[in-house]
């Protein structure tokens, strides 16, 4: 081993989740910057040359974002977030696969970054084709087999299939996380990291918060 990655991995054991940002609870940091994007009246913060300029020696993200590749919800602009701000992971459905969680974990254990809230959307295109069935192209089969386990009540339920599938896509990627041994469920068993989910109206640019089962 390497001594990088001998640093690397005495990191990922010993490092602490940072404490919330100092202007303020992560979660509330977010969803203020939702509400300011959703009501066009953005602030574009941390986006200036001196910002540029400050992080490019070291970054300290205070959330990070497990967000749909969808080209209609980039997680900087509908949170309103700048530079150095978010460490984003983004997949066709907002799934998770070993290299993702991998790198969440990075975020949390290396950087200390306090909060992970997995973004969802409406009229999600892979949720939709997971939902549906039958053939789909090359490797897209790959996110559809990962997608599938998490929506097997979506369709039982009451209301849109495909909006129930979309919420417990979600609550199933945060599932996932927060029992994710041996770097990100302790840290949520001590109250070191909270995971969230939620979910993007894409008609007004809303952030909702999605109910996910088992812990913060």
């Amino acid at each position: 081993m390497t001594l990088i990655a001998a640093a690397l991995v005495a990191s990922l054991t010993l490092a602490p989740a940072a404490p919330a940002a100092a202007d303020g609870d992560p979660l509330t940091r977010l969803l203020a910057g939702n509400q300011r994007y959703g009501a066009a009246q953005p602030l574009h913060p941390n986006q200036s040359p001196e910002r540029r300029r400050a992080v490019a020696a070291a970054q300290a993200p205070f959330a990070a974002v497990v967000g749909c590749a969808d080209s209609r919800v980039p997680p900087e602009l509908v949170l309103d977030a700048g530079l150095g701000d978010l460490f984003v992971v983004r997949t066709a459905g907002n799934v998770v696969d070993e290299i993702g969680l991998g790198s969440i974990e990075f975020a949390v254990a290396v950087l200390g970054t306090p909060l992970v809230v997995v973004l969802g959307h409406e009229r999600c295109g892979a949720v939709e084709a997971t939902l549906r069935g039958g053939p789909v192209p090359g490797d897209v089969q790959a996110v559809v087999d990962a997608i599938r386990p998490n929506l097997a009540r979506a369709a039982a339920r009451p209301g849109d299939p495909l909006a129930n599938a979309v919420h417990d896509n979600v609550a199933a990627v945060v599932a996932r996380l927060r029992s994710a041994e041996p770097v990100l469920a302790p840290r949520v068993r001590d109250g070191t990291l909270r995971i969230v989910g939620a979910v993007y109206d894409l008609d007004s640019g809303a952030v909702t918060l999605v109910d996910a089962p088992g812990g913060r």
